[in-house]
């Protein structure tokens, strides 16, 4: 799919850190409890690290106690793109960046999440920039 933001890897590797380009470029995974928003309650707009889009609010955010901060829906619903990921050896809903296609993390559903629509975006810190309300 082409993305409105589309830069060639070197670009990528010399506007991210290594640990920002691996999650958001090489779909990898922070540790479980170690990102900045993990436990983050600030009013505001998280946008994606690579490209500025904005993604989530924090009024989407609840406390999942997964290890990673978690949203119940995007900002808008073409903020973001789901894709089948079948590595690991299972099954699951990978979320991109809808402008820029970087690795946000994944959605779970039906698992009975108290939220108002049973989801759970589970979005890794690095890949995000929070933005507080009245800044």
């Amino acid at each position: 799919m082409p993305y409105e933001v589309d830069k060639p890897d070197e670009q990528w590797r010399a506007e991210l850190s290594p640990r920002e380009y691996h999650v958001l470029r090489e779909a990898g995974t922070e540790p479980p409890f170690t990102g900045e928003y993990t436990d983050t309650k600030t009013r505001g707009v998280y946008s994606c690290r690579a490209c500025g889009a904005e993604l989530f609010t924090s009024e989407t955010k609840f406390a999942s106690h997964c290890g990673w901060p978690s949203f119940y829906d995007p900002k808008d619903t073409d903020a973001v793109e789901l894709v089948e990921d079948r590595t690991l050896g299972m099954v699951r809903t990978e979320v991109r960046c809808a402008r820029c296609g970087s690795h946000l993390g994944h959605v779970f559903e039906g698992e009975g999440y108290p939220t108002p629509t049973d989801q759970r975006y589970c979005i890794n810190s690095i890949s995000l920039r929070l933005a507080p309300e009245g800044e």
